[in-house]
């Protein structure tokens, strides 16, 4: 049962989420909210993203960190558009969060609005900030176990991107086992699997970012 404040906070939140994704319609802007726990590989994700189409979107980042500003000097250095929120702590981004940040940020100038979430694997997934989709980020060495210890992550996100396949030789972790875990909570979760250092997988999650812009 949930105590009356966290209903509350919530529904002031969903509110002004509503409100975001009112602001976002009207500027025909797909937005993802990028989930992870910290060091699945968010940030290089994003890297890679403006390197393979910055010519041919115009993307932009919302960097969301507890304290400090290095992901987002790396996603500028990568050629995105970004704007810092540091939470003091806020283990999450809330959509009031993302409102006031939005006043740095043209959005009829953009194609793509990335939300990279504070690493956290909990507090994010309960949180709309007016977003398309929830994309979540697994990492294989974080291991095969994540989907059953949370699944309120996996049954919000519409894709997983399950990341640094390059280093399965070196792990005992079945990624089976986690599509399999994973897809028993959500039967509609699209799956790609991805190394930002091989390259693996990036060109279809490429490609599913782009559709969804074309149909946004």
């Amino acid at each position: 049962m949930r105590v009356a404040v966290v209903k509350n906070i919530l529904d002031a939140n969903s509110k002004i989420a509503a409100e975001n994704r009112k602001l976002f319609d009207n500027n025909n802007l797909l937005v993802i909210n990028l989930m992870s726990s910290p060091g699945a590989g968010k940030t290089t994700l994003l890297e890679k993203l403006g390197e393979a189409l910055r010519d041919q979107l115009r993307i932009g980042v919302v960097e969301g960190d507890i304290q400090s500003t290095l992901d987002a000097e790396r996603i500028v250095s990568a050629g995105l558009e970004a704007v810092q929120i540091e939470t003091d702590g806020a283990c999450h981004l809330d959509a009031n969060m993302i409102q006031n940040a939005l006043n740095d940020l043209n959005l009829a100038e953009l194609d793509l609005l990335v939300i990279e979430n504070v690493g956290n694997l909990v507090c994010p997934a309960e949180f709309n900030v007016g977003e398309d989709h929830k994309v979540m980020m697994l990492s294989v060495t974080e291991g095969d176990d994540k989907p059953y210890k949370y699944p309120l992550m996996f049954k919000e996100s519409s894709v997983l991107l399950i990341s640094k396949t390059d280093l399965l030789p070196y792990l005992r972790c079945d990624i089976d086992k986690i599509k399999e875990a994973a897809l028993s909570i959500n039967p509609r979760l699209t799956i790609f699997e991805i190394s930002s250092y091989t390259g693996q997988g990036l060109a279809d999650w490429h490609n599913w970012l782009q559709d969804r812009i074309r149909k946004k």
